[in-house]
């Protein structure tokens, strides 16, 4: 009988049959060897399991097929069918290096953790769109800078699933992914580390992030993550804070500015230079990060989609949460998924 592998790598893939082969390659020349592939198809019209068939012989690989339910319900799905002792996730838009296995399973080994995250970036191959969206998701002028840092705004780690390792323990403890979407990671770390088990940031364990590669899916993804994080505060109200409410302060400004002007020329001059000098400040710094004029250009936009996204998401759900009956709040009942 053979021995399991030490790890289990899950991915969840739902119409992107191109770039999970992508992610297969940099799996295939990893430096560190002692792990097995799971990848979980969640429904896709577009299957990858040919994809996957190519890499029979040289990775320790399976394939399964479930109906569409969410990418937090097919990592479940991917839970219940690994064999390792220890769990890594990756989204199917991500890239890693040829040492990724090896510097976790060394960090692993010498500190060991119940669950970690890992940062994202952006790699060179990548387009000047999906380089300025890595850099309005990271920048600190957008997010406060919280993503990929020590700890989540002064409290404990809050990895994410898009580049995430757990203990079989947790899993087991946890029962894994309570909800499908809308901020089911974050809701999964908070409920981990209430057990009592111990998260960190691995900086060294970092994934290139492929993202979206075109402002309208980008607006359509931060317009979700906007609801999330009312849905994440249906579970847990103290995890909303104040710095979550700046891209909806950001909006509703920005929406106003043609009444400021009509209610005060000057208080309309005023709130306009406020958000040029804002976005020109995006600009200069997205420059001196990226080294290129247009990647800075295109930064500002995606801040744009970005805040503006967000801020709708998160007004219309918290809007919705308002009229919520408190059962459903207090039990955050239904939870919808993006199309």
């Amino acid at each position: 009988m053979s021995r399991s592998p030490k790890y289990s790598i899950i991915i969840p893939v739902y119409n992107r049959p191109d770039e999970l082969r992508e992610l297969l390659e940099c799996l295939l020349h990893q430096t560190y060897k002692d792990f097995e592939v799971v990848i979980v198809e969640d429904g896709s019209s577009i299957r990858a399991d040919e994809v996957v068939r190519k890499f029979h012989p040289y990775l320790l690989i399976s394939y399964f097929f479930k109906a569409n339910g969410g990418q937090g319900f097919a990592r479940n799905h991917g839970f219940e069918r690994a064999k390792g002792s220890y769990f890594i996730l990756f989204d199917s838009d991500a890239l890693i290096e040829p040492d990724y296995m090896e510097r976790v399973d060394h960090r692993l080994s010498t500190a060991y953790l119940d669950f970690y995250g890992g940062p994202d970036t952006d790699h060179p191959s990548f387009s000047n769109i999906q380089k300025a969206i890595s850099y309005s998701m990271t920048s600190v002028f957008t997010t406060g800078g919280i993503r990929g840092k020590t700890n989540n705004l002064g409290g404990a780690f809050h990895p994410r699933s898009f580049n995430m390792g757990l203990s079989r323990e947790v899993w087991e403890k946890t029962g894994g992914f309570l909800t499908s979407r809308m901020g089911e990671d974050i809701i999964f770390s908070i409920r981990a580390l209430e057990l009592g088990f111990k998260s960190a940031l691995l900086p060294e364990a970092f994934i290139y992030h492929k993202r979206r590669t075109g402002f309208i899916p980008f607006f359509k993804q931060l317009r979700f993550f906007g609801r999330a994080r009312i849905n994440i505060a249906r579970y847990y109200p103290k995890e909303l804070k104040l710095v979550h409410t700046f891209p909806m302060l950001f909006t509703i400004g920005l929406a106003g500015l043609p009444l400021y002007f009509i209610l005060n020329t000057n208080l309309g001059f005023l709130a306009l230079a406020s958000y040029l000098l804002y976005l020109s400040l995006i600009f200069v710094d997205a420059r001196r990060q990226t080294g290129s004029w247009a990647v800075a250009g295109l930064s500002v936009q995606a801040a744009l989609v970005q805040l503006t996204g967000y801020g709708i998401g998160f007004i219309k759900e918290g809007w919705k949460r308002i009229w919520e009956k408190r059962s459903h709040r207090e039990t955050g009942a239904t939870i919808e998924y993006p199309s």
